[in-house]
């Protein structure tokens, strides 16, 4: 059973910063961990013009569980809450590695 990571990448929906950060705090990242994702490491791009905003991966137990997440209505929930807050959002599962990954 090898580990995966979720990579998620989107941006924030111009005037709605505060609204967004409130809802990673109390909403996205406790959600995630209830569904057995481990949010790892996150990304805000400062500069940049065509880059994501915000970049983030979560540790995942094994392809399959990935699946389960992917496909469950949890996931589909939090998918409409974020959004409502964010566009262009985008994600991909790969296999874990120690070092960093895009």
């Amino acid at each position: 059973m090898s580990k995966v990571k979720l990579m998620m990448s989107w941006d924030i929906q111009p005037g709605k910063e505060e609204e967004y950060f409130e809802f990673h705090v109390r909403e996205f990242v406790p959600a995630l961990e209830r569904m057995g994702l481990a949010l790892n490491e996150a990304w805000l791009t400062v500069y940049g013009e065509h880059q994501p905003r915000l970049t983030a991966e979560a540790l995942i137990n094994s392809l399959g569980s990935a699946r389960t997440v992917l496909d469950s209505s949890d996931w589909q929930t939090l998918d409409n809450q974020l959004g409502d807050l964010v566009e262009n959002f985008s994600y991909k599962v790969i296999p874990a590695r120690t070092r960093w990954q895009m």
